[in-house]
């Protein structure tokens, strides 16, 4: 991320910095990996750690599957009923030690606070319209938007059309891809998207409100239950290199060439043991006698989890918008029968997905067979 600045702050950090009645704001410096990795620095009306309540309420999370067996799962998500407010529609699908993956059909506002203690979130808007709020601005939202939160980050979504979010909760930082960056941190010329393109927050709104206001706390697989006693949103400035942002999945530019490009190439974020990447449309190979649909391969070292968005999916049959495919290491995988003759000579694909590969084996949540494709391995059985 680039530097951003909001609202009131001092001309240096940690000196004083007083309201208009003499008393002090209070600092909080929010950063990662100790005091070595990106940081902000706010600026509060009242103490952040001014708590009147704090209790546990619910465990979160899921139950998984165990010994079963290697195949390849297709899920339907569109078929998932459960409905209510950014945390409490999600559905959880797929995870391990570095990250849990869950879909969201919002249809309500949070009527509280929330944070993600233990990582950074990625919600990306399938479909609907709406804002986000946070503790260092507002952010407003709209259909293929990802929504990046860091760790620590108080905010509550709120919906003006019904929301569908695919969501990643990470356990380490969510960053752009390292091979795109210059020794500065600066997006190089060849990355498929640029600074240009990183929406951060638009308005600061500063909340100087005495009064109870709960927030959500996830953290260590529990929700814990916090009361401040005062407004969360009291930050009248800050700055730094850590804050939420947007990027829509329509200002990544997809990178060609003569024959298939790798998966790589359509990477759009890293964690410290998965990968992110944009399938968006795009012209094909032109060599003259390229095969435009992938290859098949083995993910040797990764698990690859494709979440389908809309257009034609040009190496699949079968496939809905919202579909989860997951597979796994240890078999091959690739197009299905007929695709890849299908795709010789044409143009280009209108296909939009979100792809996620992971450096560890995801394992299934229980509750996820129910809306499971289960003739989904044998799919590429030719009669």
């Amino acid at each position: 991320m680039y530097y951003r600045q909001m609202g009131k702050i001092p001309l240096k950090r940690h000196v004083q910095f007083r309201k208009e009645d003499g008393t002090l704001f209070r600092e909080q410096v929010m950063g990662t990996k100790g005091f070595s990795g990106t940081q902000s620095i706010l600026y509060h009306h009242y103490m952040p750690t001014k708590f009147i309540k704090a209790e546990t309420t619910s465990t979160y999370y899921p139950v998984f599957e165990t010994d079963t067996v290697l195949k390849h799962r297709h899920f339907r998500t569109d078929e998932i009923n459960r409905t209510g407010d950014a945390l409490f529609a999600r559905e959880y699908l797929l995870g391990n030690s570095d990250l849990l993956i869950a879909t969201a059909n919002v249809t309500e506002r949070m009527n509280y606070f929330y944070r993600n203690g233990d990582g950074d979130e990625m919600l990306f808007v399938h479909y609907g319209k709406g804002k986000i709020e946070t503790m260092f601005g507002t952010i407003h939202y709209k259909k293929g938007d990802y929504l990046i939160i860091p760790i620590g980050t108080i905010f509550r979504l709120i919906p003006y059309k019904e929301t569908k979010l695919f969501v990643i909760e990470s356990n380490s930082q969510l960053r752009t891809p390292k091979r795109y960056r210059n020794e500065f941190g600066q997006l190089l010329e060849h990355s498929p998207f640029c600074e240009r393109d990183l929406r951060g927050p638009e308005t600061l709104e500063t909340y100087d409100i005495k009064d109870e206001h709960t927030i959500l706390t996830k953290s260590r697989r529990l929700i814990h239950h916090h009361v401040l006693g005062h407004h969360p949103f009291d930050v009248i400035g800050w700055d730094g290199y850590l804050y939420p942002y947007a990027f829509n999945i329509e200002d990544f530019e997809p990178i060609t060439g003569r024959i298939h490009q790798p998966p790589p190439v359509h990477q759009t974020f890293e964690g410290d043991q998965f990968v992110v990447c944009s399938f968006v449309p795009r012209l094909y190979d032109y060599h003259p006698m390229a095969i435009p649909a992938p290859y098949y391969h083995s993910n040797v070292n990764s698990d690859e989890v494709l979440y389908y968005v809309e257009g034609n999916f040009m190496s699949r049959k079968g496939i809905n918008e919202g579909s989860i495919t997951l597979h796994p290491c240890g078999i091959p995988h690739g197009p299905h029968p007929g695709k890849t003759e299908a795709s010789i000579g044409q143009k280009e694909t209108l296909e939009l997905a979100v792809m996620v590969d992971t450096f560890k084996p995801l394992h299934v949540v229980k509750s996820t067979t129910a809306i499971e494709d289960e003739h989904y391995m044998y799919s590429w059985h030719e009669e």
